[in-house]
């Protein structure tokens, strides 16, 4: 199905620019929409399906990752070598589908499986995105583009948890899958009839990273690896997904079991809580990056290691706060700080690679960060809270949020690290 590159227009107008964005931004919501809907609905699914917090951290996390990391690096290939737009299109339907399907299982493996293909769909909608919006924004433009693309998550996470707790109260789980995923089914015929594909390297300056019109496979794959910057990009937004995964995949259950919120609360004041928290922080961290790294590009990496040294007595303070009014506030200021690196990770790898590497490129990026924050952190808070519970434990679920702080200093330095080494990459550059 996939178009040849040789399909691609001239570089986009501004008016076309936008508009490309926007369309790519409303299928991220809908991408992290369907994503989170397990945790949102985690409370009801536990009741009728009667699996543990260990099962729920497993298909949130390590089984939905296997796919949604690995998937994505044949899929970064394919989609260096041919239509990206097709690729998202392609892949928003598969997700979408499978989304559905969760609403028809009725145990807990038909469920796994449901996930699974839901991580193996949504693993082709975010690098082939990345590259395209590259292609479409100038340098000095970029992170303001994937400041507003990186608004999916929140966006999408805030309507999941409106809608998806909404239909659930009124109605049943089961709706909410089959509804949610109706609606992705539709924007995936909408992207390929509407989206075009832009010229590899089109907003590039002039002979900028020339290389070869396809990039190697293994070759990308090494130079990956074998780059600092790339590698330390990844580590240090892996180390912030554990937490930003961990919590988020757990905090609607924890917000009903131990602040005593109910459903209907959390669709309103956790939805706005996500929402403003989220989108503060992408938005913030976009404006940021594309002011100061005109000037030095370590503010890629300082900026995420300053704003998770602010975030991490807040977290510590949420897990904590006696009431949920109070958890919130301080969830929402929590959430701005930790979403600052998101922006400043892609834009870096998506600016260290020739164009031709690009989408590739995104997806080892998500293979590093993802596997080690979505794969691990549910899947570690899940496994901590049925540990605390069998020893004893009548707060287990809290307990085990506390145990995710620590790999706040290990983020925080890995950031400071990746700015040390390109200081030391534009000190050579200069010399």
């Amino acid at each position: 199905m996939a178009a040849q590159p040789s399909e691609a227009v001239a570089p986009a107008t501004p008016a076309r620019a936008w508009a490309m964005l926007a369309v790519l931004t409303f299928v991220y919501v809908i991408n992290f929409l369907d994503r989170q809907l397990l945790g949102i609905l985690a409370k009801p699914i536990q009741d009728s399906l009667h699996i543990s917090d260990g099962q729920l951290g497993l298909i949130g996390g390590l089984y939905f990752a296997f796919f949604y990391c690995f998937i994505a690096i044949p899929i970064g290939w394919l989609a260096d070598r041919t239509n990206r737009v097709t690729i998202v299109a392609l892949a928003c339907a598969i997700w979408s589908g499978a989304t559905t399907a969760c609403g028809f299982a009725a145990t807990y493996p038909q469920l796994v499986v449901a996930r699974m293909t839901v991580g193996f769909g949504e693993a082709g909608g975010v690098p082939p995105s990345y590259a395209l919006i590259t292609d479409t924004f100038a340098p000095g433009r970029r992170g303001i583009a994937f400041g507003i693309y990186n608004l999916g998550p929140p966006i999408g996470a805030a309507l999941g948890i409106a809608f998806g707790a909404s239909i659930a109260a009124a109605f049943d789980w089961r709706d909410a899958f089959i509804a949610i995923g109706a609606v992705g089914i539709v924007t995936a015929i909408l992207v390929r009839l509407f989206l075009r594909e832009p010229a590899r390297g089109a907003t590039d300056p002039a002979g900028a990273q020339s290389g070869p019109a396809r990039a190697p496979f293994w070759s990308t794959i090494g130079m990956f690896v074998t780059n600092p910057v790339l590698m330390l990009a990844a580590l240090g937004s892996g180390a912030t997904q554990f937490v930003t995964y961990g919590v988020g995949n757990f905090a609607v259950l924890f917000l009903i079991r131990e602040k005593g919120m109910t459903l209907q609360e959390i669709a309103l004041w956790y939805a706005l809580v996500v929402l403003v928290g989220m989108c503060s922080g992408m938005l913030v961290s976009g404006r940021v990056i594309d002011r100061f790294t005109r000037h030095s590009r370590r503010a890629y990496a300082i900026a995420p290691a300053l704003s998770l040294l602010v975030a991490t007595p807040f977290y510590a303070a949420f897990v904590w706060a006696p009431g949920w009014p109070l958890a919130l506030v301080l969830l929402t200021i929590t959430m701005l700080f930790n979403y600052v690196y998101l922006s400043c990770s892609v834009a870096l790898v998506q600016e260290e690679v020739r164009p031709d590497q690009r989408v590739l490129a995104g997806a080892l990026l998500l293979l590093v960060m993802n596997f080690i924050g979505l794969g691990l952190g549910p899947t570690w808070v899940g496994a901590a809270s049925d540990w605390f519970k069998a020893a004893g434990d009548a707060h287990s679920l809290r307990t085990a949020l506390y145990t995710l702080i620590p790999a706040y200093p290990v983020a925080i330095l890995l950031f400071f690290w990746l700015a040390r080494v390109i200081r030391v990459h534009e000190q050579r550059t200069h010399a």
